[in-house]
């Protein structure tokens, strides 16, 4: 697939993100209609790999509506989100200012993001949850992550497994079992085409651009991408728990997380990579 079919994609992706964000802004999924608690998305295994915050310069690349960069701000970063849709970034803007954090927030695509930030070097980079299934060129993103981060930062990527991929969206009433190997865990095979009109919140459909195109990445290209670019990978770390329910049958854990009572698969992963 040429670099011009991937940015035809990536295209369709930000136009359906403009479209999602009056959606996900009205939904409850995110909490902003109540006290804004935005540390119950990160996992414990998360936060001992961003370390101590305070004072350090941190990016969060595909920030969407900057829930976790106002997070890492609120441990004492100095903190960047940096997403391609600009609904999406005005969004976090206003969301930071009433929450009285500051955060600075770019649009720009991933790809473009050294640039876009004016050749700026940061300790931590963070990304997670959702965003690498947005990107067609692994090695590209990691080419990108090294390039962001100044000599000794460290990368902190925690990311949907690809088994969770795997079995595929939730299925309809009739459509089968919960439980079923739906897609590729091995990427490569090109986009997988989605219809968006409905997305992970609850809310109403998405109005306007509900193209979606997604890619699937296993973990060892996310390891290979990351070593290719000459990152260091200090440890690998596979979780069997949710930030919400995403099957009926989930428990709720002590951690205030979800989780199968059975058969217990790895749901998350997180990587801790240092240039």
């Amino acid at each position: 697939m040429t670099t011009d079919e991937h940015a035809r994609f990536m295209r369709a992706n930000q136009a359906n993100w403009d479209a999602r964000t009056p959606v996900h802004l009205a939904s409850r999924f995110y909490g902003l209609d109540g006290d804004l608690d935005p540390e119950r998305w990160f996992a414990a295994f998360e936060w001992a790999d961003l370390g101590d915050l305070a004072g350090r310069n941190v990016l969060h690349l595909q920030c969407h509506l900057g829930t976790e960069t106002l997070a890492l701000a609120r441990r004492g970063a100095r903190a960047v989100g940096l997403d391609f849709s600009e609904a999406s970034v005005a969004a976090a803007t206003d969301i930071a200012a009433r929450a009285d954090v500051a955060v600075e927030y770019v649009r720009a695509n991933v790809y473009d993001a050294v640039e876009a930030l004016g050749g700026r070097q940061f300790d931590v980079v963070y990304t997670g949850k959702g965003a690498l299934c947005y990107l067609p060129d692994l090695d590209r993103w990691a080419d990108t992550v090294a390039r962001l981060l100044c000599p000794g930062g460290r990368l902190s990527l925690v990311e949907f497994h690809p088994l969770l991929n795997s079995l595929g969206p939730k299925p309809a009433p009739g459509e089968g079992p919960e439980l079923l190997l739906r897609h590729d865990y091995l990427g490569g095979g090109g986009p997988v085409h989605r219809d968006a009109t409905h997305t992970y919140t609850d809310g109403p459909a998405v109005e306007g651009a509900t193209d979606s195109y997604e890619w699937m990445h296993g973990t060892s290209e996310v390891i290979n991408a990351l070593v290719g670019a000459g990152l260091t990978i200090r440890r690998l770390t596979e979780s069997d728990e949710l930030p919400w329910p995403r099957w009926s049958r989930m428990v709720r854990t002590e951690s205030g997380w979800w989780r199968l009572p059975e058969p217990r698969i790895p749901l998350l992963y997180g990587v801790l990579a240092t240039r």
